[in-house]
């Protein structure tokens, strides 16, 4: 693990300064801060593994200027409002997982609640309509990946149901929540790959693809999604075999394949950059 956050110009690639954070996991912004969650400890099996945290970052400064503790393993957040939901995955605890969303008041930086959700938690979305969307991804064996909505009660977000559907990765386009899995079990040693698409309005899966040309069959491992913000086409990297190359597939907002290109090892995130506007 690098324990570097890079910080580069938008539009040069050029290096502006890193910030050391031990074991960096997600990114997220809010006016002028930068929210990172970190495993803290190593990447290694540890059922005494220590608590994870969130970095709070000056953008002005690039400097750390809070943190809190949170549970084990933290990946993915979300930010609605003054508050940071963090999915705790406790991923190197097997057998004992975390399974809790950790409540975080931005402003003070304290952790004021945990949401008890599933084991194994991943990654995190909110909607418009005030619903947070979260993935478990199970123990690998006799508890499936599942993902999860939770709804405001009270002031408080709770687990309000689970969609009985394995989810990896996942992107919220409109009311749409595009989905995919990538379940691996230890009982046949395969993984197996599904493809989904909520309704986070009416609450409901109202499709289990988004490709709709087959071409589905060509991605060996989806590993990152992303839409397009003006057009709508959808796009997904493969991992392949986690060592060589990866593939950047873009597919119409109807699922029907436009192209593919070859990318680096193990294509995971995406980012959409206005064109820089250059004056006459």
């Amino acid at each position: 693990c690098s324990h570097k956050v890079e910080v580069m110009d938008a539009y040069t690639a050029r290096r502006i300064t890193q910030i050391d954070i031990p074991n960096c996991r997600y990114i997220r912004f809010k006016g002028k801060y930068a929210y990172v969650s970190a495993y803290v400890g190593p990447v290694a099996m540890d059922p005494n593994a220590q608590k994870g945290a969130v970095f709070k970052v000056d953008l002005d400064t690039y400097k750390i200027v809070g943190q809190v503790t949170v549970g084990y393993q933290p990946d993915e957040l979300a930010i609605i409002g003054g508050r940071a939901y963090v999915a705790n995955s406790g991923g190197y605890r097997a057998p004992n997982y975390d399974s809790t969303v950790s409540v975080i008041e931005l402003e003070t930086m304290r952790q004021m609640y945990k949401i008890d959700v599933a084991i194994n938690l991943s990654r995190i979305k909110a909607d418009a309509y005030g619903n947070l969307w979260v993935s478990s991804r199970g123990n690998y064996d006799d508890v499936p990946s599942n993902l999860y909505r939770l709804e405001p009660n009270g002031g408080r977000y709770q687990v309000a149901e689970a969609m009985n559907i394995p989810a990896s990765n996942m992107i919220i386009s409109g009311d749409s929540l595009y989905v995919y899995s990538v379940e691996y079990s230890n009982q046949t040693s395969k993984n197996t790959v599904t493809y989904a698409i909520i309704d986070v309005k009416k609450k409901r899966v109202v499709s289990r693809k988004f490709i709709t040309d087959g071409t589905e069959l060509d991605i060996v491992i989806p590993y990152g999604i992303a839409i397009h913000p003006r057009n709508g086409d959808i796009y997904v990297t493969d991992a392949k075999n986690y060592v060589s190359s990866g593939v950047l597939h873009c597919y119409s907002r109807e699922g029907v394949h436009k192209w593919s290109v070859r990318t680096g090892d193990i294509p995971a995130h995406m980012v959409f950059l206005e064109r820089k506007q250059t004056r006459q």
